[in-house]
């Protein structure tokens, strides 16, 4: 008993201590720059209990209201957290640059000191003079000067990394700052990755996750917009597209009316649209020393491994062969493996399984390659190790490393045994003939006095015979020369495969899943684009879409519609529309498709 009490008691103090290594005392400013008579904020947090408190000397500043203190409890996966704010509203008195100090706090016995603020004051303002004419010396928001809009609302576009190797992977978070009221959102251009090969992360965009951050010494309410995993296709100095959005902000604005200063004043609601800057990523080519023969692209870290589920088998039984590729890295995008095997050994082409999950921290997870190997004779086989090759770009060297090897031993097979492979959703049944057969008896010949040789329909069938290879012939080569230029079978292919995909966004309709229904939409319209005019992928935008179509005379109407439609689809994946229903979307992008087709 007195051992699990002083056991208690070591894991207390040993939790207590790595409690009190995490604790944070932050001094923020709602804002860092203000004019002589102008009211701002300034408040100290901390993640912990607080016992004793002591403001800073704030000179040059005259104290207008507070403290007011606030608090918050989280709860992550059984971890609690207690959060506790004082906010003091201060009033610049004169111009110059001052620095609020640091303030304490007392937490278990042990002293903490927070950052100190750098406040730069500008002359007044003539809405901050009228203030204090009017008796109002602290500043309320109805006498604030005009609202810099730019520095309470924008868009940050950050990479876990910026100096990377091609084929590398790399995160990218948009982040939304705001510490002003947004009564309205919406997506005007989203960014392109060209350049890259990109897998977006599933987010939850019906319920944003909101969270506070310090960010140059103000306090900002901030929130992930989009989060992808780009691996560079080449190497050079690629650079992101920035993620633009409009906003609707509300903003207090100066009203001589008594009630509304009563309430807070008046209130007008602004547009404004926000950019991210754009965000430059430099892409190293991977080196040559050192680089294996057997090198395809694959760069991150992984290891291998081979199964066969079976080494002893008769002649005409499959065996599965099994190659996994595990770790972090570009898997999508690797290579089936070359496997060689003997020539008495029929191999099919592998099934591909993945079980890969997608964060900022990377791709990972493993590809699986299943190959159906049925050797068709008797005797010992042998199947080579495999060789497989990476680049570490945390080592910035190659790796080399190979499978085990297996002996397949086959027996006789059983006679006339049949081969049913299964591989996927395909079937293949294979028969073996002897080589010797039985000899048939007991079979009656006669002779027909009006047999069919000799007659009408067997000289017709004669002749008919040449007949039909020429025109076999024939065929074959109009069939070879329609199929000999791949981008006009595409060309014609267009419509059907744009049918597909609007069969599909008509079941997601039904199904009354909204963005699964655009997502079919969206691309089924470039798809089809692509295919019917020959434009590459990577320069589907909506400018380049619009100069090819009206470069072949497609009619300006049919153009802006095409255009609406594609952005629609667009701002459908973060963020509900409004104004028109998904039946008509449907309808509209027919049409589109119809008039196109047509033309």
């Amino acid at each position: 008993m007195k051992m699990k009490s002083i056991l208690s008691l070591v894991l207390m103090l040993f939790a207590h201590s790595l409690f009190a290594a995490d604790i944070q005392f932050v001094a923020s400013a709602s804002r860092t720059q203000v004019a002589v008579g102008e009211i701002f904020e300034v408040t100290f947090t901390v993640n912990g209990q607080m016992q004793r408190f002591t403001p800073p000397a704030f000179n040059s500043f005259q104290l207008a209201g507070g403290p007011n203190q606030s608090s918050s409890m989280t709860s992550v996966n059984g971890a609690t957290s207690v959060s506790m704010s004082l906010g003091y509203d201060l009033v610049a008195t004169r111009e110059g640059n001052f620095t609020i100090g640091p303030a304490t706090v007392m937490i278990d016995g042990k002293q903490y000191r927070s950052n100190s603020i750098r406040i730069k004051v500008v002359g007044k303002t003539a809405s901050a003079s009228n203030n204090q004419a009017n008796g109002n010396p602290a500043g309320n928001s109805t006498g604030s000067p005009p609202i810099d809009i730019t520095k309470r609302l924008f868009i940050k576009a950050a990479a876990d990394k910026t100096n990377v190797y091609q084929g590398e992977q790399l995160a990218v978070t948009y982040k939304l700052y705001t510490n002003i009221d947004i009564v309205d959102n919406g997506v005007d251009k989203l960014p392109e990755f060209n350049g890259f090969w990109s897998q977006e992360i599933k987010m939850n965009t019906q319920n944003i996750e909101w969270t506070t951050e310090i960010y140059n010494g103000v306090r900002y309410n901030v929130a992930a917009l989009k989060k992808v995993i780009l691996f560079p296709e080449r190497f050079g100095k690629l650079k992101l597209d920035p993620l633009g959005m409009t906003f609707v902000v509300r903003q207090t604005v100066p009203s001589n009316d008594p009630i509304e200063q009563f309430f807070g004043g008046a209130v007008k609601d602004v547009k404004y649209q926000v950019k991210s800057s754009p965000l430059t990523i430099n892409v190293k080519p991977l080196p040559e020393v050192g680089r294996p023969a057997d090198f395809n692209g694959a760069v991150g870290r992984f290891s291998i491994n081979a199964t066969a589920d079976k080494t002893s088998l008769r002649a005409n039984e499959a065996v599965n062969y099994n190659i996994r590729i595990t770790g972090t890295g570009n898997l999508k995008l690797f290579k089936a493996p070359e496997v060689t095997v003997a020539s008495d050994i029929e191999k099919y082409d592998p099934k591909i399984t993945d079980n890969i999950t997608e964060t900022l921290s990377g791709a990972s997870g493993s590809r699986d390659y299943g190959f159906l190997l049925i050797p068709r004779h008797e005797g010992n086989y042998q199947l080579a190790p495999l060789k497989f090759s990476y680049f570490n770009p945390s080592s910035g060297r190659y790796v080399s490393l190979a499978t085990e090897g297996f002996e397949l031993k086959v027996a006789k097979g059983a006679p006339g045994s049949n081969v049913a492979a299964v591989t996927g959703l395909q079937t293949d049944i294979k028969e073996l003939d002897k080589d010797i057969r039985y000899i048939k008896s007991n079979i009656n010949l006669s002779k027909d006095e009006q047999g069919f040789y000799g007659s009408g329909s067997f000289y017709a069938l004669l002749v008919s015979g040449p007949l039909f290879f020429l025109a076999a012939i024939i065929f074959r080569n109009r069939y070879r020369a329609q199929n000999k230029d791949a981008s006009k079978v595409k060309n014609r292919n267009a419509g059907k495969v744009a049918a597909k995909h609007m069969a599909n966004a008509q079941r997601q309709l039904l199904n009354g899943d909204e963005k699964v229904f655009y997502e079919a939409v969206y691309k089924g319209l470039l798809g089809y684009l692509s295919d019917k005019f020959g434009i590459q992928a990577a320069d589907l935008n909506k400018e380049n879409i619009a100069q090819q179509l009206a470069l072949r005379n497609i009619s300006q109407p049919v153009i802006s519609q095409l255009i609406e439609t594609i952005g629609l689809c667009e701002m459908a994946r973060y963020a509900p529309v409004s104004g028109i229903s998904e039946a008509d979307v449907f309808e509209k992008s027919k049409g589109i498709i119809n008039s196109i087709e047509n033309a």
